[in-house]
């Protein structure tokens, strides 16, 4: 039997460590195609490139792996994976990562690492995204290495129910693994305002991240404080189905 076919992506681009400690891992796992953005894409969401022209070019960055360098967004990789490098293959998996920081709770919408995965689960790709709560570009991902092995291998077997999975991993001795839901969480932003050298205004995005889930324990905040690996099955679906009976009273 031929292996599976694996992509892997993230938005820290090609030379961050974490990438290069996904891809230790799944390369034991099938065929591995790397297509990175060439710089940090972090918080860029689900944005795409459609103003310029995207650059795309064949690398030597990780030994015995076939890679390329993006210009464009962390979703016009996925894109540009699905629709040139590997057209007219088959895509057993999507993993993305390991991003350095997190993407838990409402850091789903705004984290370029999650919406590339989740970009190729709209393709009905399989994907994963994984996240250290490791900020640090020297960060050690060799504790949670296991961990995402088995999470892959989970799914290239096909057992898993979900077509996307949002796993967050701690920085912390690791318990095991929590499957759970995403907890109802906002960051509380401030803006800092300063002068530049050119006399001109500025401001500087800052925040703190504030958990309207405290109390609860089936949440992958909870999870991570507690010092486990959160799974969160995902979806892109944004409808409020508790909503729609109420609306309907406006088509009367």
């Amino acid at each position: 039997m031929s292996k599976p076919l694996i992509l892997v992506t993230n938005d820290d681009g090609m030379f961050a460590p974490g990438l290069r400690a996904l891809v230790e891992v799944v390369k034991e796992l099938g065929e591995v195609v790397v297509v990175a953005p060439d710089s940090p894409q972090s918080g860029m969401g689900h944005a795409i490139t459609i103003t310029e022209p995207i650059r795309l070019h064949r690398v030597k960055a990780l030994e015995d792996v076939e890679a390329y360098e993006c210009s464009g967004t962390p979703v016009d990789c996925v894109k540009l994976a699905r629709h040139v490098v590997l057209k007219d293959r088959r895509i057993d998996l999507c993993v993305s990562g390991i991003n350095h920081g997190s993407n838990a709770a409402i850091n789903i919408i705004y984290s370029g690492t999650m919406s590339a995965a989740m970009e190729a689960s709209l393709e009905g790709i399989k994907s994963i995204g994984f996240s250290s709560l490791d900020f640090s570009f020297k960060a050690d991902f060799a504790p949670q290495q296991p961990y995402v092995r088995k999470i892959c291998e989970y799914m290239l077997n096909g057992n898993s129910g979900s077509n996307l999975l949002n796993v967050n991993m701690p920085i912390t001795k690791i318990i095991g693994i929590k499957v759970c839901r995403q907890a109802e969480a906002r960051w509380v932003e401030e803006f800092q305002e300063g002068i530049d050298p050119r006399g001109q205004k500025y401001y500087w995005l800052t925040g703190r991240f504030e958990n309207q889930d405290d109390g609860n324990d089936d949440t992958d905040i909870s999870a991570l404080n507690a010092g486990y690996i959160s799974v969160v099955p995902s979806i892109h679906d944004l409808t409020d189905y508790s909503a729609l009976d109420e609306l309907r009273k406006l088509e009367q």
